[in-house]
């Protein structure tokens, strides 16, 4: 099995938003905000490659939105989807399977493209799209508070190509990758993970966005049902501290991975690192 990260830019987003009801003069001394109180996030994506099958999960906003849609988000960063995947020594057309945690634009924008046409395509042609039927009954009819961040244009092609594939419940999805489902950010946000070596590797989407928000309160605004995702990450702090899971992290411009421990005030960041580093203490040292 390979790991590749896959980089597809950074934006920037209001720091209330994302730290939730935690004060400023808290939050900034961990993710610092600039002079608009913006943060800046990665979207950073992952490449798993085992065998015949190549599983992209999530891929950043695309190119597909307009200049009034994107000056909101200040969009920053030399990353690319088709240039990281090049980068990586793939095409769009390898990709087998995408696996989308949630379909948020930042998420899955990547999944919809135009081509020479002006007509929407499916950017990766020979692929399987994956996402939880949960969330795509919650997308295709979205609440208001998350209705600007579902763009029919990034979802309903998918279903019309006849690519849509969607994930009932928890379990395997493919060998060596568990599906867990998760409902407190969006219903039925979908986190993989992923045996490596015999080591578990947790794509995280926004069940974690930064290490800032290891602890338990520091929920963000955008969560549909905070209280759920307050249970939601004790538990599996929980199960990831006992079982040594290292996270994956999709959003935190600074850390790509982290692992967890305990202390007396909870659960708390334990160690930052890279993928190639966890990538290089995974595999076995050569004789």
């Amino acid at each position: 099995m390979e790991l590749h990260v896959i980089d597809t830019g950074n934006l920037k987003l209001d720091g209330g938003a994302m730290f939730g009801v935690v004060p400023k003069v808290m939050w900034n001394k961990k993710y610092p905000a600039d002079e608009n109180n913006l943060c800046n996030w990665a979207m950073r994506c992952l490449l798993v490659v085992d065998g015949e099958r190549k599983i992209l999960i999530d891929n950043g906003m695309g190119t597909k939105q307009d200049e009034k849609f994107t000056r909101h988000y200040y969009l920053n960063g030399e990353g690319e989807l088709h240039a990281s995947l090049h980068k990586a020594g793939y095409s769009a057309e390898d990709i087998t399977d995408v696996l989308l945690t949630h379909l948020h634009f930042d998420h899955v924008g990547g999944s919809v493209e135009y081509d020479e046409n002006g007509d929407l395509r499916l950017t990766f042609p020979n692929a399987k799209y994956w996402t939880s039927a949960a969330q795509w009954e919650w997308a295709i009819a979205p609440n208001r508070r998350e209705r600007a961040s579902f763009l029919k244009e990034n979802i309903l092609p998918i279903q019309e190509h006849g690519k849509l594939f969607l994930i009932e419940k928890e379990g395997e999805l493919f060998p060596g990758i568990e599906i867990r489902l998760f409902h407190g950010h969006t219903a039925g946000q979908v986190i993989p993970i992923i045996d490596f070596q015999g080591r578990k590797i947790v794509f995280m989407a926004d069940f974690l966005p930064s290490t800032a928000h290891i602890p338990l309160p520091w929920v963000m605004a955008y969560d549909t049902r905070p209280l759920i995702t307050l249970d939601e990450k004790r538990e599996f702090w929980e199960e990831a501290i006992a079982r040594e899971y290292t996270f994956f992290l999709e959003h935190d411009l600074y850390h790509e991975c982290c692992t967890l421990k305990n202390t007396e005030k909870g659960p708390a960041l334990d160690k930052v690192f890279s993928l190639k580093e966890f990538i290089r203490n995974a595999l076995p040292a050569e004789k």
